[in-house]
Protein backbone atom coordinates (compact mmCIF):
# COMPACT_ATOMS: atom_id res chain seq x y z
CA UNK A 1 0.00 0.00 0.00
CA UNK A 2 1.06 3.73 -0.91
CA UNK A 3 -0.20 7.20 0.78
CA UNK A 4 -0.14 9.87 -1.81
CA UNK A 5 0.41 13.58 -1.07
CA UNK A 6 0.35 16.47 -3.38
CA UNK A 7 1.81 19.87 -2.73
CA UNK A 8 3.07 22.75 -5.17
CA UNK A 9 0.44 24.27 -6.28
CA UNK A 10 -0.92 28.04 -6.21
CA UNK A 11 -2.01 31.30 -7.96
CA UNK A 12 -0.24 32.03 -11.07
CA UNK A 13 -0.94 34.20 -14.03
CA UNK A 14 -1.13 32.99 -17.50
CA UNK A 15 1.92 31.74 -19.24
CA UNK A 16 3.72 31.17 -15.80
CA UNK A 17 4.77 27.69 -14.56
CA UNK A 18 4.97 25.85 -11.55
CA UNK A 19 6.16 22.43 -10.30
CA UNK A 20 3.58 19.81 -8.55
CA UNK A 21 5.05 17.52 -6.46
CA UNK A 22 3.47 14.12 -5.03
CA UNK A 23 5.22 12.22 -1.91
CA UNK A 24 5.25 8.81 -1.58
CA UNK A 25 5.16 6.60 1.82
CA UNK A 26 4.97 3.04 2.00
CA UNK A 27 5.81 1.36 -0.46
CA UNK A 28 8.33 2.73 -3.80
CA UNK A 29 6.87 4.71 -6.55
CA UNK A 30 9.10 2.13 -8.70
CA UNK A 31 6.78 -0.59 -7.56
CA UNK A 32 3.89 1.58 -9.28
CA UNK A 33 2.73 3.07 -12.81
CA UNK A 34 2.10 6.84 -11.79
CA UNK A 35 -0.55 9.40 -13.35
CA UNK A 36 -1.70 12.91 -12.61
CA UNK A 37 -5.23 13.60 -13.30
CA UNK A 38 -7.20 17.28 -12.86
CA UNK A 39 -11.23 18.43 -11.88
CA UNK A 40 -12.29 21.43 -12.58
CA UNK A 41 -15.43 22.69 -10.96
CA UNK A 42 -18.56 20.82 -12.54
CA UNK A 43 -15.92 18.62 -14.67
CA UNK A 44 -15.39 15.08 -14.18
CA UNK A 45 -11.65 14.06 -13.66
CA UNK A 46 -9.14 14.31 -16.50
CA UNK A 47 -5.70 12.19 -17.13
CA UNK A 48 -3.23 14.71 -17.64
CA UNK A 49 0.02 12.46 -17.76
CA UNK A 50 1.52 8.93 -17.08
CA UNK A 51 4.67 7.19 -16.24
CA UNK A 52 5.36 3.55 -16.60
CA UNK A 53 6.46 1.45 -13.46
CA UNK A 54 10.19 1.40 -14.58
CA UNK A 55 10.25 5.75 -15.24
CA UNK A 56 11.03 4.85 -18.89
CA UNK A 57 7.49 6.11 -20.55
CA UNK A 58 5.72 8.95 -20.33
CA UNK A 59 2.02 9.78 -21.21
CA UNK A 60 -0.04 12.93 -21.85
CA UNK A 61 -2.99 14.59 -22.37
CA UNK A 62 -3.35 16.22 -25.82
CA UNK A 63 -4.24 19.22 -24.45
CA UNK A 64 -0.86 19.25 -22.25
CA UNK A 65 1.64 17.87 -24.58
CA UNK A 66 4.75 20.35 -25.30
CA UNK A 67 3.62 21.98 -22.20
CA UNK A 68 3.91 19.64 -18.84
CA UNK A 69 6.48 17.23 -17.89
CA UNK A 70 6.29 14.30 -15.69
CA UNK A 71 9.26 12.98 -13.94
CA UNK A 72 10.64 10.79 -11.04
CA UNK A 73 13.02 11.08 -8.40
CA UNK A 74 13.30 7.45 -7.15
CA UNK A 75 15.94 8.30 -4.25
CA UNK A 76 13.21 10.61 -2.78
CA UNK A 77 9.98 8.48 -4.09
CA UNK A 78 8.99 11.22 -5.46
CA UNK A 79 6.64 12.27 -9.16
CA UNK A 80 6.52 15.55 -10.26
CA UNK A 81 4.61 17.18 -13.11
CA UNK A 82 6.34 20.37 -14.55
CA UNK A 83 3.59 22.69 -15.74
CA UNK A 84 4.85 25.26 -17.72
CA UNK A 85 2.71 27.88 -20.13
CA UNK A 86 0.06 27.79 -17.89
CA UNK A 87 -3.68 28.66 -18.96
CA UNK A 88 -6.88 29.73 -17.23
CA UNK A 89 -8.39 26.20 -18.51
CA UNK A 90 -5.89 24.60 -16.57
CA UNK A 91 -7.17 25.75 -13.63
CA UNK A 92 -8.13 22.80 -11.34
CA UNK A 93 -7.28 20.39 -8.91
CA UNK A 94 -4.77 18.18 -9.59
CA UNK A 95 -4.28 15.11 -8.16
CA UNK A 96 -1.73 12.13 -7.97
CA UNK A 97 -2.64 8.56 -8.24
CA UNK A 98 -0.56 5.42 -8.63
CA UNK A 99 -1.44 1.86 -9.84
CA UNK A 100 -0.30 -1.80 -9.64
CA UNK A 101 -2.48 -2.91 -12.04
CA UNK A 102 -2.21 -3.10 -16.01
CA UNK A 103 -4.50 -1.07 -18.41
CA UNK A 104 -4.18 2.39 -20.12
CA UNK A 105 -3.25 5.17 -18.00
CA UNK A 106 -5.99 7.56 -18.22
CA UNK A 107 -8.21 5.88 -17.10
CA UNK A 108 -9.34 6.80 -13.26
CA UNK A 109 -10.57 3.66 -12.83
CA UNK A 110 -7.41 1.25 -13.37
CA UNK A 111 -5.59 3.69 -10.86
CA UNK A 112 -5.54 1.87 -7.15
CA UNK A 113 -3.89 5.06 -4.95
CA UNK A 114 -5.22 8.54 -4.79
CA UNK A 115 -3.60 11.57 -3.27
CA UNK A 116 -5.62 14.51 -1.63
CA UNK A 117 -5.21 16.89 -4.76
CA UNK A 118 -3.70 20.35 -5.14
CA UNK A 119 -5.58 23.10 -6.48
CA UNK A 120 -3.44 24.74 -9.48
CA UNK A 121 -5.24 28.52 -10.52
CA UNK A 122 -4.43 30.21 -13.66
CA UNK A 123 -5.79 33.69 -13.77
CA UNK A 124 -5.67 35.65 -17.32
Amino acid sequence: QVQLVESGGGLVQAGGSLRLSCAASGRPFSSYATGWFRQAPGKEREFVAGMSRNGNYAYYADSVKGRFTISRDSAKNMVYLQVNSLKPEDTAVYFCAARVRAGDYEYTSNYDYWGQGTQVTVSS
